[in-house]
């Protein structure tokens, strides 16, 4: 009933009287009244004066399934949403619902993290009201030795999908920082539940900076409130990014790792740059980055022209 009556209001105007608002909704006025402090509870001003009705005043800035739904052009991503004030992790949340079976395209949306966490277990900043954090369920016929091709895609999706929003000078440093000016934006993370030869699902998680002051942020990070010196509407950059995943995930799913491979060359911070890079364990090797291949793994050069397959780590820019 809720989204009915906020629906009403959007399109009014002007006031809408209370009697009218709930004749047409099949409602008491006692209990139109009650629906209306629901709202207000949930952050949106309305305005009631008598003898005129009710009047939507504004829209809070909050992620809620109904806002983020209500011009979201996908074909199933975010058809299933689950939206959380607080939780400890969305990837936590998605990983169950993906073994209990939920459909490709599920979606698990908090405001706030508690143990929001990025690659090798490191900790994601994640301000209450401040960024977008989410984890999405995808089901891929994939290999699973290809599955570094969707972090890839999914940073292609997500760089796709701010710059409808902003046009900033955004790039990919492998496998799943999106960067701005050296600094890091957004980071992607994903945890695989596969078999030998398929893949049973893929937990997609990204956390994105967008109203974080300078001071909740770690030092190499920044956000795209700091850098377009302006406040910015998360639920429509939300809805710009879930379209343009489903736009490059489905791309993939059709026509192969190519578009993904193009797209990273042409958003790449690292390609021709010297690197070190650091191995999961610890050894590490200097080297020129040459490209990726048709898995997703990076291909680096040393000094000696030997070519390496990096399939994990941490990767320094050195020039």
């Amino acid at each position: 009933m809720r989204v009915e009556i906020i629906n009403f209001f959007k399109k009014s105007e002007s006031y809408v009287s209370g009697e009218e608002l709930a004749q047409k909704l099949g409602l008491t006025r006692q209990a139109l009244w009650k629906h209306i402090q629901e709202l207000k509870s949930l952050g949106y001003e309305i305005l009631a004066v008598p003898h005129l009705g009710y009047r939507l005043e504004a829209v809070p800035d909050r992620l809620y399934s109904w806002e983020v739904k209500e011009d979201l052009s996908t074909e199933f991503i975010g058809k299933k949403f689950f939206y959380y004030e607080k939780v400890d992790s969305t990837m936590d949340i998605a990983w169950e619902l993906a073994k209990k079976g939920l459909p490709e395209g599920s979606l698990v949306c908090a405001e706030y993290q508690t143990q929001g966490r990025g690659r090798l277990r490191r900790k994601w900043v994640s301000p209450r009201f401040k960024g977008i954090y989410f984890s999405l369920i995808l089901r891929p016929e994939i290999s699973p030795f290809k599955i570094g091709l969707i972090s890839l895609l999914s940073a292609v999706g997500l760089v796709n999908g701010i710059k409808r929003e902003l046009e900033l000078p955004l790039s990919i440093k492998w496998p799943n920082d999106i960067l701005i000016e050296d600094k890091k934006v957004a980071g992607i993370l994903t945890e695989l539940d596969a078999e030998k030869d398929r893949v049973n699902f893929v937990i997609v998680g990204c956390g994105l900076n967008i109203n974080t002051s300078k001071r909740e942020l770690p030092e190499n990070a920044t956000s795209l409130y700091l850098l377009a010196g302006r406040k910015i509407e998360r639920v429509r950059i939300f809805r710009y990014i879930l379209q343009e995943l489903e736009k490059i995930y489905l791309t993939f799913k059709r026509r192969g790792e190519g578009t993904i491979i193009d797209n990273w060359r042409r958003l790449s911070y690292l390609c021709g740059k010297r690197v070190k890079v650091i191995f999961p364990d610890k050894e590490s090797i200097e080297a020129r980055v040459l490209d990726i291949d048709s898995d997703g793994a990076l291909l680096v050069r040393n000094s000696e022209g030997i070519i390496t397959r990096v399939l994990a780590g941490d990767i320094e820019k050195l020039s």
